[in-house]
């Protein structure tokens, strides 16, 4: 008689000396040291659908090139399918890799309950003033008059302000006054937060105030930039480094564009990095915002923090 295995952290074969976490249907992208004390991910995650690790190409990067932009753990048919059936892929390389495997075990599943007969307490995704980066191991303050979205952009998890208005690049379009995204940096071969932070800041400001991914102008384009912020910050304890530049656009009044990155919080450790847009003008949010929603970021079950203005060792 075979039996469903339960959710837990399982060896990851592919990586050893981590741990993987298995939601009892699928493996998932969370990840710890082997036996490590990471949080017990939520049931809110998506699946992991990222093909195994190839190694990198001749060029620093995976297959030696440099994509523009953020990207997360990818949803591929062709991989899911394979991860389900075990079938052999090939890596950028040519090298034949495995998709992971579901782990086996004959222990009976954990009681929800810890055995104290309660429900276990509400997962933080479903707090309406947090904004939660299951990936990466934080969540994000969402302010007064904000709200969680749920579009993509990048793949990335997302807020924006409640108002909106007519784009000023373009009519019958609407864009928010204020978005700010976390995701997971991966295609780059920045080393550090603050080499991140500064290669991630023009994208961020070409993506949120010049030409989207389908060539639309709502803001006319960017005309110029004025580097407003560069500097180390303090993010969950650790290490992390922003830059935010004040945008001219072809239309409208411009805006406050920010990138932070930081180490996740789980894992390996993996860079991450937040976007910030504000639009300048009385309308828009008060930049002081940005500095609001750094200094609030928390690893998942943390009710203190730990986000100061002083820098701590990585």
């Amino acid at each position: 008689m075979s039996m469903t295995t339960p959710p837990g952290w399982y060896a990851d074969q592919g990586v050893p000396g981590t741990e993987r976490w298995w939601d009892g249907n699928a493996w998932t992208a969370h990840t710890r040291p082997l036996g490590g004390t990471a949080p017990v991910p939520g049931p809110y995650q998506q699946p992991y659908r990222q093909p195994p690790t190839v190694p990198p190409g001749p060029g620093g990067g995976r297959g030696g090139g440099r994509a523009r932009g953020l990207a997360v753990a990818g949803v591929g048919v062709l991989v899911a399918a394979a991860i389900v059936a075990g079938v052999t892929l090939l890596g950028d390389d040519g090298t034949e890799t495995v998709p992971r495997s579901a782990p086996t075990t004959s222990e009976p599943a954990p009681d929800p309950t810890d055995g104290t007969g309660e429900s276990p307490t509400a997962e933080p995704s479903a707090d309406p003033d947090i904004l939660v980066d299951q990936l990466n191991g934080i969540t994000l303050p969402i302010p007064d008059d904000w709200e969680k979205s749920d579009s993509l952009v990048d793949r990335a998890v997302t807020m924006t302000t409640v108002a909106d208005r007519e784009c000023p690049g373009e009519t019958n379009r609407y864009c928010r006054y204020g978005r700010v995204m976390s995701a997971t940096a991966t295609q780059t071969d920045a080393d550090s937060p603050e080499a991140l932070a500064k290669e991630d800041i023009q994208d961020a400001s070409d993506a949120l105030y010049d030409e989207d991914t389908i060539g639309n102008t709502p803001y006319g384009n960017v005309t110029s930039h004025t580097v407003v912020r560069s500097e180390a910050v303090s993010v969950t304890g650790r290490t992390g480094y922003l830059v935010r530049w004040k945008v001219t656009t072809g239309k409208g009044q411009g805006g406050y564009v920010q990138s932070l990155a930081f180490p996740s919080a789980i894992g390996a450790g993996s860079l991450v990095v937040v976007r910030f847009a504000f639009d300048a003008g009385p309308e828009g949010p008060p930049v002081s915002g940005m500095d609001t929603i750094t200094k609030g970021i928390r690893t998942i079950g943390d009710s203190t923090g730990g986000v100061g203005s002083s820098i701590e060792p990585s």
